[in-house]
């Protein structure tokens, strides 16, 4: 098993940065920049990639609706360059509130979307010409709305590190799952409770490995949450920590019957608390909200105790074929806390 850590995207970038560099000599394999609508996530990859040696570099998630399928292409091609072959490129959909809210863009087709980005991006690598007549139209004719028609196919202008650069896609719904079981590289699920995983998504992908591409090695996974290693109840209310992330997601990430992480949380079996954590969210009252994100959800995401019971997490995690165990240290010593998970994941 792996070790990832998740930089945010609020604070700032350059601390959180300098931070990696740290945990990058405690033994971390794989650092991911979310995006959202705060700072963009390849600028801070970018900067990732000079500061460190060995760290493997990750968009955790470039949506697939603001940038063109050429513009992915460019990103995940420039940061390969500049890190030495240590990108990974995550990729989602994203929701209708930032798609259309913040980028203005209409949030149509995600699978359909998903399938040719992909696409477009592994035979772009190859530097094969562009080309696509589904949700893409490439080059862009007349009949499809070009201005001169003088569009052609055009292939990578440079020659990329490499010409193939691991696609990791973050899916929660069945269907998206199954579709990322099948043409991606990895899976990054949000919100993990590894003992329901397999109630949630064992039949999606089944499914979608039952497809799986030829030359595609198995599906890796990306989940976890905040480490805290420590006797008695100091440590345990740790947790409280993490009931703002969870209450958001559940609660503010989408309105009411269109929120992927609600559905999610629904599918867990905690429908009675999803629907008033949504309801006590979007109408402002957000403490009330967090009190109600159940804490044996907390403690089955989260990685919060004794080195035992850290122990039995992780296994748990492993069980549930986690490859890449997402951890966000909460202590005086995060390398330290690195360092530690990563002797007992080895």
């Amino acid at each position: 098993m792996r070790l990832a850590t998740l930089l945010m995207y609020d604070g700032n970038p350059r601390k959180a940065a300098d931070d990696v560099v740290a945990l990058e000599k405690a033994g971390l394999d794989s650092v991911w920049v979310a995006e959202a609508y705060g700072f963009d996530s390849p600028t801070l990859m970018g900067y990732l990639a000079a500061k460190t040696e060995t760290v493997k570099i990750g968009s955790g998630i470039l949506n697939i609706y603001s940038r063109t399928p050429g513009a992915l292409l460019q990103t995940a091609a420039g940061l390969d360059n500049v890190s030495g072959g240590r990108a990974i490129l995550g990729i989602g959909v994203s929701g209708p509130q930032v798609i259309e809210g913040f980028h203005g863009v209409p949030y149509r087709k995600p699978m359909a979307r998903t399938q040719e980005v992909v696409e477009i991006i592994r035979s772009g690598l190859k530097r094969e010409p562009l080309t696509a007549s589904g949700e893409f139209h490439l080059p862009l004719t007349k009949d499809d709305g070009a201005v001169t028609g003088l569009g052609k196919p055009l292939k990578l202008l440079t020659r990329p590190e490499r010409d193939t650069i691991p696609i990791w896609i973050a899916a929660l719904g069945p269907k998206n799952v199954e579709q990322t079981a099948e043409i991606a590289d990895g899976w990054i699920p949000h919100l993990f409770h590894p003992e329901k995983a397999h109630l949630v998504w064992g039949d999606a992908l089944a499914a979608g490995n039952a497809k799986r591409l030829d030359g595609l090695d198995p599906l890796q996974v990306m989940a976890g949450g905040m480490v805290a290693i420590g006797e008695g109840p100091e440590t345990k209310a740790l947790l409280d920590f993490a009931r703002p992330i969870f209450a958001l997601y559940v609660g503010g990430m989408g309105a009411k019957g269109k929120n992927f992480y609600n559905d999610v949380a629904r599918a867990y079996g905690y429908e009675k608390e999803a629907e008033e954590i949504q309801d006590l969210y979007l109408s402002g009252k957000k403490k009330e909200a967090e009190a109600l994100i159940p804490t044996e959800w907390l403690e089955a995401a989260n990685l919060v105790g004794p080195e035992s019971y850290v122990k039995e997490r992780i296994a748990a995690f492993r069980e549930a074929g986690v490859t890449d165990l997402n951890i966000t240290p909460v202590s005086d010593d995060p390398a330290a806390t690195v360092a530690q998970v990563k002797e007992w994941v080895s």
